[in-house]
């Protein structure tokens, strides 16, 4: 039976799976965000081995997810999505209104299945076309 742990880690430890799943051509550097001291970092841990992970980003009453990454291997196998539902459910128990990313085209099916939308025109980053999405979040009202 495999091991599925999600933990809150530091940036460090998901730089080499944001490397080789989102820019492998580019140097390691390149996946870093100016952000990532002021960031809160979940990383999904299969057998003890960091697999997926997922960095948000406050702005007032709105969080922003970057570098979502799974690796090749490890795709299609619902770890990715267990790890933007905790994301998700964080974001909801700490009162954010809305959770948003800039989404890549090829990646759009796969956000929608979350309720994510789009609300920006394609723009690109290097030659890969890009659209900003969002989702409203429930307010907790306790």
């Amino acid at each position: 039976m495999d091991s599925i742990e999600i933990q809150k880690v530091n940036a460090d430890q998901i730089l080499d799976v944001r490397h080789e799943v989102l820019w492998p051509d580019k140097p390691r550097d390149f996946v870093k965000v100016p952000e990532d001291d002021a960031g809160f970092h979940f990383a999904l841990f299969l057998n003890g081995h960091i697999v997926s992970v997922i960095s948000l980003f406050t702005d007032d009453d709105s969080i922003r997810f970057r570098k979502f990454a799974t690796l090749s291997g490890f795709q299609g196998k619902g770890l990715g999505s267990k790890l933007l539902n905790h994301a998700i459910a964080y974001a909801t128990q700490n009162g954010y209104s809305r959770m948003w990313c800039d989404a890549r085209t090829s990646a759009l099916g796969f956000y929608e299945r979350f309720g994510f939308s789009r609300f920006s025109e394609p723009f690109f980053k290097d030659d890969i076309p890009y659209y900003k999405i969002e989702k409203p979040l429930p307010r907790n009202l306790a």
